[in-house]
């Protein structure tokens, strides 16, 4: 990942009472910040994939100790924390068996106000490294959904080029049963009950290459047993199959993007996307954000440039502001045109509990420009105005990600952590249905962005109104799967396994 990294968060999770909601990451860069992960608001240098990782030193001596961890880490984030005055004057780190639960410890007053809800945080270099530069994990690659209530799991999202996908399991798809072994099957109901969410997890496997488990599916074609084996692939940020059209709704042409991940490997499918656009005419616009949990900063202020051609160069599309003592960093971004970029005239994004981050900062630096003209369908947000810095121990593996920033639009307003629906100037509520691809203009919330571009009432969406249906599952009981604690990937892209 790249200097002054700046980490998102996504929707809630039943995955267990410590941690309800999903990590996902967005990244801007601060080089004067970082000595080790370059700057400028772009990624990390790309590498080739996962670099071997050093193992930290167990041990009470030593850079890679525990201890020394821990003291490092405390030692950061009481430089660059964006609340300071939440951190506590003295937390003995004799008391904790590992960094993580340090760290969250000494966030833990800003997390009960809402204000760092676990975005502070101690992740790999090489393994976030590898995965904002070209969208490497290895999974299954499927995005699952659970009614924790009906005991139930659904696929959302799967990815084309992963071994799910291969196996015949899509968008919709329902997951009865997991197992090592078709021999050994064991109901999601039943898992569930005894374990929670998070024994769904636990039952689908680590995230290593070569874990094979057997599912028991249900989807249009019947109930059946099929078996996936976990593998190494990139996750692509725009899907070939909806990640870009064009539609005709009454005899209109809207463009529909949908961005599942603010990452490097977005840049070219982006201007590709937009030149499209470009080429038809396109004026009105539909921006898919509704799992995207955050990424590149970087990326974010492209998606606004490309959507940009009628804003001047004077425009602001973001300020970013750091803690007084650090407010040299501060920095504002204005709109750049690209060849690509498109002049809408109405934009239609949406969102969900799990539209965080980077997301957010895009439709949030519209709003000014556009009132009603832009809207917000679907669910409430997540609500992350805030932006991680990123500070490296690399002799560790180690890459601690602080909330260091606060992010505000070109009216300076920027103090949504209850999501935007209180703060876009429309919006029009709407479920999420499962039962066809994302884009469709059968399905739900792309028929509320079309209805609403073309200008029909709608319902608003309520400040608490989270979420959104999976069939006819209330919208509070719907969630993205997170493990505990989460891999970059899962971070970047909530609900991926």
């Amino acid at each position: 990942m790249s200097a002054g990294a700046v980490s998102g968060e996504a929707a809630p999770v039943g995955v267990g009472p410590r941690r309800q909601a999903p990590l996902a990451t967005i990244l801007v860069t601060f080089s004067l910040l970082l000595s080790a992960c370059g700057g400028g608001g772009s990624s990390a240098p790309v590498g080739s994939g996962v670099s071997p990782t050093p193992t930290p030193t167990a041990g009470t001596g030593g850079t890679c100790s525990l201890r020394s961890r821990q003291d490092w880490a405390a030692a950061q984030i009481r430089e660059f924390y964006l609340f300071p005055e939440t951190l506590p004057t003295v937390l003995d780190p004799a008391a904790f068996s590992n960094v993580s639960d340090y760290i969250d410890a000494l966030t833990a007053t800003a997390r009960g106000q809402a204000r760092d809800r676990f975005f502070t945080f101690l992740t790999s270099i090489a393994e976030e490294n590898a995965f904002i530069n070209s969208g490497q994990t290895a999974a299954f690659g499927i995005r699952l959904q659970t009614d924790n209530v009906a005991r139930r799991v659904f696929v959302a999202d799967a990815f084309e080029n992963a071994p799910a996908f291969a196996a015949g399991l899509d968008r919709g798809t329902e997951i009865l049963a997991i197992g090592t072994s078709a021999g050994d099957l064991r109901s999601v109901d039943a898992i569930i009950a005894a374990e929670g969410a998070a024994g769904i997890s636990t039952a689908l496997g680590p995230s290593t290459a070569g874990i094979t488990r057997s599912v028991r599916i249900s989807d249009t074609g019947g109930t059946r047993i099929v078996q996936m084996t976990k593998a190494d692939f990139a996750i692509q940020p725009l899907s070939p199959r909806f990640g870009s059209r064009i539609i005709i709704d009454a005899g209109k042409r809207v463009g529909y993007i949908n961005l599942r991940t603010f990452i490097s490997t977005a840049d070219p499918q982006l201007r590709d996307a937009f030149a499209g656009f470009k080429a038809q005419g396109i004026t009105q616009v539909i921006v898919d954000f509704r799992y995207n949990g955050g990424g590149l900063v970087s990326i974010a202020e492209l998606m606004g440039d490309l959507l940009g051609d009628n804003r001047f160069a004077s425009d602001v599309f973001s300020f970013t502001t750091f803690r007084p003592e650090k407010s040299s960093n501060n920095s504002t971004r204005t709109f750049s045109r690209q060849p690509q970029s498109i002049a809408p005239t109405r934009i239609a994004f949406i969102g969900t509990a799990a539209s965080a981050s980077a997301s957010e900062l895009v439709v949030n630096s519209f709003t000014p420009y556009f009132g009603t003209a832009s809207g917000l369908i679907g669910a409430n947000t997540f609500g992350k105005p805030v932006g991680q810095i990123a500070r490296d121990q690399a002799a560790c593996d180690d890459r601690l990600r602080i909330v260091a920033f606060a992010t505000q639009n070109s009216a300076r307003r920027g103090d949504y952590f209850n999501g935007l629906a209180s703060e876009v100037a429309a919006s029009c509520r709407a479920d999420d249905a499962l039962s066809a691809l994302m884009g469709d203009p059968a399905e739900a919330s792309t028929r509320a962005a079309l209805d609403f571009l073309a200008g029909n009432a709608c319902t608003p969406i309520s400040s608490d109104a989270r979420g959104a249906a999976i069939g006819d599952v209330p919208r509070d009981r719907r969630a993205l799967l997170l493990p505990d604690r989460p891999n970059a990937a899962q971070r970047e892209v909530p609900g991926t396994f």
